[in-house]
Order: C-alpha cells, then structure tokens, then sequence
C-alpha cells in the first residue's frame, strides 16, 4: 500500500520501510560511470582514463582493470601512467586467452577500478560469460567503476544498428545497466573528424582500418550511429531531469519546463500513425498533448493573399487534448 493508500493522510509505514532499504542498498552498492559513444574511435578510453588521472590526482586508490588501447599512441601513454591489475591467462583450444581478473579484483578493493569495452564477451571457462556480469558483481561487491559502452551494444538498438550498418552486432549488453548507472557521460566528435582519425591510424591501424572504412565507417553509418547515441543520451537526461522533479516538487513547478505535444492532422488515413506515434512520445516524456485538425475556407485557398489582412483565415474545428499516463 502506497502512501497515497492511507485515509489519514500519513506515510505509510512499509512503503517508508522500502523506501530506507533501497536507500541502503544504493549506498553499499558502488557507484557507476559510463562513458558512451557513438562508434569506436571516439575517445571513449581516452576520455576514463582522463578521468581515472584526475581522481588519481584527488588522492582515490585507481586501478585499471583492463583497457584496450588498440596500439593507439594516446591512449597507451595515459594508460601507462595508471596502476594496472594483471590480466588472467586462461587455456583455451591450444592458445591462451588473457582477460580480466575479477578475483584479484575484488581481492585489491581500488577506489575506483576502470574496466574497458564493457560488452565484451569473456573466454570459455570464465566464471561469467559477460564483462557487463562481472561489472555487476564487483557493483554489488561496493566497488565504484568507470566503463566504456557503445551505442550499437545495447539491446534495444541492436536490430537498429544493423538495419544501419548491414552488420550484425554479436555482443550486446542489457538497456538497464545504463538505466542504473549513476553517471552517463556522452562523447561525441563529428563524423568528419572520426573519418579523419581513421586515415590518420588513430583507430586502427593497416588493412583493419581500411576494411573498417569501407564497411562500418561509412559516413551514412556514422551520422545515423551519432543520431541515435545523442537521442538516447538526451532521453537519459530527460529523466534524471523528471527525477529530480518528483524528488523536488518546487523547484519543477519554478522551472515551468513541462513539456507539451501538438500535433496537425488533416483527415487522411495515415494520420492514425501520426496520432499513434504522438501518444506513444506522450506517454514516454509524461507529457500533455493536443491534436488539431483545421477547416481552410475554399475561396481562401484560391486566393491565399487578401489585398486585407494578415494572409490566410484558418478555422479550428476540432480539438482533443490527452493527458499523459502518470
């Protein structure tokens, strides 16, 4: 039962009981920080490791748990500049596969631990078959974490990206790690300036930077990829800013940033789909909206500039108005 359950009007008891538990558990529980990109080469790893130097310098015990400079001369010369936690060696078909070691870890208790690539699919043998598990476990464990992620990795955009690119994406990670995490930290630079480090072997180097020029790092692809990586990033930060809203009643109420949805339709059979389309974007941002449909007078159309007045006289016929789901 909600507070709002109660006749009398006071808090109820197990709702403020929950309440104090999931406080609790947020403040055993590490915190989270992603750094998230549109496509490789971005600065991703560049950009937590800038990060991992700062607090470094602010006196936190940083450790790197494992970064992938892909021989990028940068990247590796900040990476070096960090405490590093040796990798693991596991056997696998005659050759031996180094990965992150989790137990050690876990073991070394950093201040903040930075761990690169975070859809990455560990060897066989490893106790989780995913670095986005292992990031929970040492989450759970009340070890902060600094990560990369890639917008083609996530989910719910996975059959997207690939409509895009024509490339099936084989690693993926769940929506909700970036829901969960307590800071998102968007890093963008233009598709000219990706293409430029590309050529430049500033994202990789030889024949895999050309292939990946001709496939994945087609301007079309990264202008798309850029598109989507901006629009969920302002979706993450429309609702930390609906959070802080119902957390702090007044100062939403001040801001008058409410937002509100028109939408034009004009009788034909696909505006179902505009109509449609409008509610579920409604619905998504708790937002009022309203739908119009407008009368023009015949005579008007034919002559669209009276020699009198302001231009053409529209008439307003019908109107609905829809408030969101709450």
């Amino acid at each position: 039962m909600s507070t709002e359950d109660r006749k009398d009007g006071r808090p109820d008891p197990d709702a403020l009981l929950a309440q104090v538990q999931q406080e609790e558990q947020a403040r055993q529980r590490g915190r989270l920080k992603i750094f998230f990109g549109a496509a490789p080469g971005v600065g991703k790893t560049y950009a937590m490791l800038r990060y991992g130097q700062q607090e470094m310098a602010k006196g936190v015990d940083v450790l790197v748990g494992v970064v992938e400079t892909h021989q990028r001369s940068e990247t590796q010369a900040l990476a070096d500049a960090l405490p590093t936690l040796p990798r693991v060696h596991i056997p696998y078909k005659n050759v031996v596969l180094e990965e992150f070691d989790l137990d050690a870890a876990l073991a070394r208790r950093p201040g903040l631990l930075l761990l690169d690539e975070l859809a990455h699919s560990n060897a066989p043998g490893s106790r989780h078959k995913k670095r986005w598990q292992d990031l929970e476990e040492l989450l759970d464990a009340g070890l902060s974490v600094a990560t990369t992620v890639n917008v083609q990795h996530l989910e719910s955009v996975h059959e997207v990206v690939q409509q895009i690119t024509g490339i099936q994406v084989q690693e993926t990670l769940p929506d909700q790690i970036i829901q969960q995490a307590d800071e998102v930290i968007l890093v963008d630079i233009s598709d000219e300036d990706l293409l430029q480090r590309l050529k430049e072997g500033k994202v990789y180097l030889g024949d895999r930077g050309q292939r990946a020029m001709t496939h994945f790092f087609r301007k079309g692809n990264l202008i798309a990829l850029r598109q989507l990586a901006l629009r969920l990033a302002a979706d993450r930060v429309d609702l930390e800013l609906r959070q802080f809203h119902q957390q702090n009643p007044e100062e939403g109420r001040r801001s008058g940033s409410r937002d509100r949805l028109l939408v034009a339709v004009s009788g034909r059979p696909e505006d179902e789909h505009l109509v449609r389309a409008a509610y579920h974007l409604a619905t998504a941002q708790r937002a009022d909206w309203l739908v119009i449909h407008v009368d023009t007078p015949r005579g008007l159309l034919q002559n669209p500039r009276p020699r009198h007045g302001y231009g053409i006289t529209c008439i307003l016929r019908k109107v609905w108005v829809r408030k969101p789901h709450v």
